[in-house]
C-alpha cells in the first residue's frame, strides 16, 4: 500500500500531537501539586468529611487512571496510523501491527518517564511505564474485541469508530445487498 506523504501525515499527526499532550503533562503542569488543586475540591464536594488519607488515595488512583487512559488513546492513535500507512489487509486484525503499536507506546512511556526524571517536582517510576504500557494494551484490547464482534456480525453500537476497519453499518448494508443478490 503506497501512501503519499500527505496521507501519512494525516494519520501520524494526531499521534505526534497526542505525544505532545503527554509531554506537557509530564512537566510541572501535570505534577501532583497542580492536579490536587483540581481534584481536591471535587473530592470534598462528593465527600465533605474526607480525611487527608482518603483524599491522597483518591488523588493517587485518579493520577494512575490518567496514565492508563492517556496511553490507551496513544495506543489507538498509533494503531490507526500503522493500519493506514503499513501494508496490511484492510479490516483484518494484525498481531504484528498490534505488537508494533505496543512497542511504540512502551518506548514512548519509557522516554516520558526519563523526561520526568529531569523535571523538578516530578519523579520517574518503572511502575508508571508498566501502567502506561498497560493502557496501550487496554486500547488494543478494545479494538481487538470490536474487530471480533464486527467479524462475527455482532456489531457494537457504542464502540468508537476510528477508521481502522469498515464500520458495522457498512458491513450490515453489504450483507443485505448480498442477501438480495
Amino acid at each position: 500500500m503506497h501512501q503519499s506523504r500527505t496521507e501519512a501525515f494525516k494519520y501520524w499527526m494526531p499521534v505526534f500531537l497526542w505525544m505532545g499532550v503527554i509531554f506537557v503533562m509530564s512537566t510541572d503542569a501535570g505534577s501532583a501539586a497542580h492536579t490536587s488543586v483540581i481534584i481536591e475540591p471535587i473530592v470534598l464536594w462528593l465527600k465533605p468529611n474526607a480525611s487527608h488519607e482518603e483524599f491522597e488515595f483518591v488523588h493517587f488512583i485518579i493520577r494512575k487512571l490518567g496514565h492508563l487512559s492517556e496511553y490507551a488513546v496513544l495506543g489507538l492513535l498509533v494503531l490507526r496510523a500503522l493500519k493506514h500507512t503499513r501494508p496490511t489487509a484492510p479490516g483484518k486484525w494484525s498481531w504484528q501491527t498490534a505488537g508494533a503499536t505496543l512497542l511504540v507506546a512502551a518506548a514512548y512511556a519509557a522516554t516520558d518517564e526519563w523526561h520526568q526524571s529531569f523535571v523538578p517536582g516530578r519523579t520517574s517510576a518503572l511502575g508508571d511505564v508498566l501502567i502506561d504500557s498497560s493502557g496501550a494494551a487496554v486500547g488494543l484490547s478494545v479494538m481487538l474485541l470490536r474487530h471480533k464482534l464486527a467479524a462475527s456480525g455482532l456489531c457494537p453500537t457504542t464502540a468508537p469508530h476510528i477508521a481502522i476497519e469498515p464500520s458495522c453499518k457498512q458491513k450490515q448494508s453489504d450483507r443485505s445487498k448480498s442477501d438480495v443478490l
